[in-house]
């Protein structure tokens, strides 16, 4: 939701993005942008990379792909650790926008859900509109990965995995720990 590749491919927006676990640059393109070096410093690398290389005129595409494999198993505990590396800094170190993701991956997310429980129509119906929209919306890459089927109806469960790991990110970078990789602390205050 933060990089629509529409955007990312398109020369005439500032948004730009990857995904580090595949990400193919032209030498060419990475030397016009600056090299490697020019984004040494950066926690969030493989996005910085796509901004300076799109900010020197490169074009970027990010989009899904079944050509490419990963060869690294993703299990939730390095997907928290991954979160909590780097979202406080995508928030730019923000309370107020740190506030107002969870807030709204609450009222997009687990309101729904939560409306289920209310014992009254309205607000059952509305939940259960709300719900089944997301659904339909999760359910084109739930097919993209062959899932089961009752994978689309996790979405609410996955949002309340990002934002815990979301708030725990700040409260990393608060107790001078953020952006910890491989040993090293590399966001925080003063850094």
């Amino acid at each position: 939701m933060l990089y629509p590749p529409r955007w990312v491919a398109d020369p005439r927006r500032n948004v730009a993005g990857a995904a580090g676990g595949c990400l193919l640059v032209r030498r060419e393109a990475l030397a016009h942008a600056g090299g490697v070096e020019a984004i040494r410093g950066e926690i969030i690398d493989d996005c910085a990379l796509a901004r300076l290389i799109k900010r020197s005129g490169g074009r970027v595409w990010l989009g899904l792909t079944d050509e490419s494999v990963s060869v690294r198993s993703y299990k939730s505990a390095i997907i928290w650790r991954m979160i909590a590396r780097n979202a406080f800094s995508q928030l730019r170190h923000s309370a107020w926008l740190l506030a107002g993701t969870v807030a709204g991956m609450c009222v997009l997310y687990l309101a729904p859900p939560c409306l289920l429980l209310s014992g009254t129509r309205l607000p059952i119906a509305l939940g259960a509109a709300a719900w089944l929209t997301m659904t339909g919306v999760y359910w084109p890459i739930v097919r993209f990965h062959r899932l089961n089927p009752a994978w689309a109806l996790t979405l609410p469960v996955a949002a309340l995995f990002y934002a815990a790991a979301t708030l725990h990110s700040a409260l990393k970078y608060w107790s001078g720990e953020g952006g910890k990789w491989k040993g090293r602390v590399q966001d925080r205050a003063g850094l």
